[in-house]
């Protein structure tokens, strides 16, 4: 009788493995489940030479993603500083705050680089001055750039 045969799984399944993963299952799970299903399918050599395809284009993109990212990483150090002006009341105290959707709109009038508003990391801007904010353009590519907060 067979212990354990090998399924390739088609979907993301909660602690058993990702799609496209060879996983090691009993055979009632996967005949009773995970194939009915359409979860799964039979580990056989064309199934396991599609996946590695899949996985070799999938690496690919990603390897392309992250070459894009570090592009934009250099385009923006090419520039020393930004310019926000805010309005300005007592002092240097600003009237409201830098939000991160102003250093997107930033980043693109100076650079026509189009970013995330939620990979931007921004300190508590509320007065004038220089503040440093990161910016994360892909999971392993990280940029901190320069603002100036004038007075408008």
């Amino acid at each position: 009788m067979v212990k354990r045969i090998s399924v390739v799984l088609k979907q993301n399944v909660t602690k058993l493995g990702k799609e496209g993963d060879l996983v090691e299952v009993a055979p009632g799970y996967a005949r009773n489940y995970l194939i009915p299903q359409g979860i799964g399918l039979l580990a056989t050599a064309g199934i396991l030479k599609e996946v590695a395809v899949k996985k070799e284009k999938e690496r690919v993109r990603l390897l392309a993603l992250k070459e894009e990212a570090l592009a934009h990483k250099a385009t923006l150090e090419a520039v020393k500083s930004f310019v926000i002006s805010k309005q300005v009341g007592e002092g240097t105290s600003i009237f409201g705050t830098v939000t991160p959707q102003e250093i997107v709109d930033l980043v693109l009038s100076a650079t026509k680089l189009e970013i995330d508003r939620r990979g931007v990391t921004l300190p508590e801007i509320s007065e004038t001055g220089s503040y440093k904010v990161q910016i994360k353009l892909h999971p392993e590519v990280t940029v901190e750039i320069q603002i100036q907060v004038k007075s408008a």
